[in-house]
């Protein structure tokens, strides 16, 4: 891996968003793609001096896109535009998010359809590289002109305003940047526009959220595994005969999963003559982990386009001389995909949720009641299905889609918006409860499992039941539940009981 990204609008990817967002990889600009900069920036130097009619550049913003503003005005105008806009509200954003947010607006800026100068590009460049991460408030984007709120607090940076953390402590910018020895830029007549223009938070949120649950994902797979192995169940349903019938290609690779993980298990060979299905919960597995992936496979699709595309306004043509008002910053694409983000993890963690259901009730387990000897004096694994239940409860509110919603803004010059920051928003708690159930559901499913020895699960699951045991141990009787709940979380977080299971049974898909 190369020690430093090197950007030129097209070739971005969602790995490289996660290594500068979260290894701090620093980046630098593609020469060839500097020169389609300059022809920009020096394209919409003269349109300004030469007093032409161009939205944003020689007019007022949204409702006042008639107002003409004179030539020597215009640097007065973009500070202005980026001081109004920097209104935001609400906890600031994660360094990771606002990494991610700053490298996506580089990426997009160096196409050279923007207007920028290399100047103040690279004063943003400089800032991701030493660390200078703008202090960005994560509501006020209605996501239509794009996510002018938060991007303006990102842009009032390069001039010396607003707020940064910086070696680990929030600061007025200006003391940042005399601590790095940078100076603030002037903006050109129209590089605010530039800045705060486009879908760049909304979509720096959509692509760390979905490299997140690529991984976690995979190891929803583990974890029906291990519930499968505590409750005896039966192989059938992964038969890949059955799947060839309907190929969808989500559910062929659960499918292929679940039987990599548990075969050779003693525990599926004793039993599966019991009965000739099991609960959905169980058998349709592949079908519904599957159609949340395929989900996955779209949304990723949107982000790959959107990471690598221009969404500000107006567009600058330098090869035809042409300024052109369009919509490219609306962010519907991303609104649309990231409630269907919602709702495809939310179903991943609902259906989770039901086989720890199965797990704690001796009715439908033949387990003991709630996992645990002396049920009664014990509550065992009672309170853990609770908190899974209401993580789930939780998800069905925020899985309802917000791009349904729109509301008109701009005096009715923004008459439709798409609510897509929310959208993405939404989706990092989503994902977060998630991970949790699946947490609650491989430490009840362990506890099962010891149940039923001496028999053995799968190699795959075997080896992360004995990865869980390593720092959590069987439940006895009624301790504090929350560490352990913890401990599984922080293995999800970090995807190792995917590297675990893949030592012992082969690559997961």
């Amino acid at each position: 891996m190369a020690d430093v990204l090197e950007l030129n609008g097209h070739s971005l990817k969602l790995e490289d968003i996660a290594q500068v967002a979260r290894c701090n990889k620093k980046v630098r600009l593609d020469p060839s793609a500097e020169a389609f900069v300059e022809r920009s920036a020096s394209m919409v130097s003269s349109w300004a001096e030469q007093g032409r009619s161009i939205y944003g550049i020689t007019t007022g913003f949204g409702d006042l896109a008639s107002k003409a503003i004179e030539p020597g005005k215009s640097a007065q105008l973009q500070e202005n535009l980026l001081k109004s806009h920097a209104c935001g509200v609400g906890e600031p954003f994660p360094e990771d998010i606002v990494r991610a947010v700053m490298l996506l607006r580089i990426n997009t800026l160096i196409r050279g359809f923007s207007g920028i100068s290399l100047g103040a590009l690279g004063q943003l460049v400089n800032f991701l590289n030493e660390g200078i991460h703008p202090v960005i408030p994560c509501q006020g984007s209605v996501g239509a002109s794009g996510d002018l709120c938060p991007l303006s607090h990102l842009a009032i940076t390069l001039l010396g305003l607003g707020e940064v953390t910086y070696r680990g402590k929030r600061m007025e910018t200006a003391a940042a940047m005399d601590l790095a020895g940078y100076k603030p830029i002037t903006l050109g007549p129209k590089e605010g526009l530039a800045l705060n223009n486009g879908t760049t938070v909304m979509t720096g949120i959509a692509s760390l959220v979905l490299w997140d649950a690529i991984s976690t994902v995979k190891q929803a797979d583990i974890a029906a595994a291990l519930s499968l192995e505590a409750l005896k169940g039966v192989p059938y349903a992964f038969d890949p005969r059955t799947h060839e019938l309907r190929p969808h290609e989500g559910q062929r690779k659960v499918a292929r999963n679940m039987l990599r993980l548990i075969q050779g298990s003693e525990i599926v060979e004793k039993h599966k003559s019991d009965r000739v299905q099991d609960a959905y919960s169980l058998r349709c597995v592949p079908q519904v982990h599957g159609a949340s992936r395929d989900g996955l496979e779209y949304i990723l699709q949107k982000i790959n386009i959107e990471i690598n595309s221009v969404t500000d306004n107006p567009l600058i043509f330098p090869a035809e001389g042409e300024a052109i008002s369009g919509g490219n910053f609306h962010g519907q694409p991303i609104a649309l995909a990231m409630d269907f983000f919602g709702i495809a993890m939310a179903e991943i963690g609902s259906i989770s949720e039901r086989r720890v259901a199965r797990m704690v009730d001796h009715k439908l387990s033949g387990l003991p009641p709630f996992l645990v000897n002396e049920s009664g004096l014990n509550s065992g694994f009672m309170i853990p299905q609770y908190v899974a239940a209401a993580l789930v409860s939780e998800n069905k509110v925020l899985a309802h889609p917000s791009s349904v919603d729109s509301i008109p803004t701009s005096a009715n010059q923004e008459d439709h918006v798409s609510m897509g920051m929310f959208s993405s928003r939404k989706s990092l708690n989503i994902l977060e409860n998630v991970r949790n159930v699946l947490a609650v559901e491989m430490l009840t499913a362990c506890q099962g499992i010891d149940f039923l020895s001496p028999l053995k699960p799968g190699a795959g699951a075997a080896a992360v039941y004995e990865h869980v045991r390593s720092r959590v141990p069987f439940i006895a009787r009624d301790e504090l539940m929350y560490p352990h709940i913890g401990s599984l979380q922080d293995m999800i977080r970090t995807g190792e009981l995917t590297e675990v299971a893949e030592q012992a049974c082969g690559p997961l898909e």
